[in-house]
């Protein structure tokens, strides 16, 4: 276990279904599902969490809003982009949101993603639900790296919260698959 992981008790789970073609992360957070919720759809916020730390985010677009849409753009050290885009089919605030979600670098390759905020009494269990187009597609999205980013960026997300080293939005990380 990294020192990074250490440091935080919550765990990220990620979950590949043997009979369906999707992913399920499961992951707790130590504050309330409206900071949660804005951690997910505030773009000031969203820039400074979302992925590994490798990498920087930009955002061209993010209208978190039943019927915006997003697009963001993350860069490593040499600048390879990765790009990312989707439609905001539904946002319940707090509760929860249906979107997209498009690697361009694979464009015909769209998933379908539900996000569910469920308060547990000053804590807040995401479930994010991605069903792809065929396993091939999620196994694909599992090699990629994605288990990675997810993870960090959980762990990035405590700490904007206000994790247990850290500052402002809320908690934790970790993976099984």
């Amino acid at each position: 276990m990294s020192p990074t992981e250490a440091r935080h008790r919550n765990e990220t789970r990620i979950v590949a279904d043997s009979a369906l073609p999707t992913i399920v992360i499961i992951r707790e957070f130590d504050a309330s599902p409206e900071r949660v919720f804005r951690a997910y759809t505030d773009p000031d916020l969203v820039v400074q969490w979302i992925g590994p730390r490798r990498l920087t985010m930009s955002i061209d677009r993010y209208d978190a809003r039943s019927g915006g849409s997003y697009r963001y753009v993350h860069r490593d050290g040499d600048g390879t982009e990765y790009a990312f885009r989707g439609v905001f089919h539904e946002v319940r605030p707090h509760e929860r949101i249906v979107q997209t979600f498009t690697y361009e670098g694979f464009p015909d390759r769209v998933s379908l993603e539900t996000v569910v905020f469920e308060g547990l009494g000053g804590r807040t269990r995401v479930t994010v639900r991605s069903l792809m187009e065929s396993f091939e597609a999620r196994d694909s999205m599992l090699r990629s790296g994605m288990e990675r980013g997810v993870r960090e960026g959980h762990e990035r997300l405590d700490d904007l919260l206000g994790g247990p080293q850290s500052g402002p939005a809320d908690r934790r990380t970790e993976t099984e698959s």
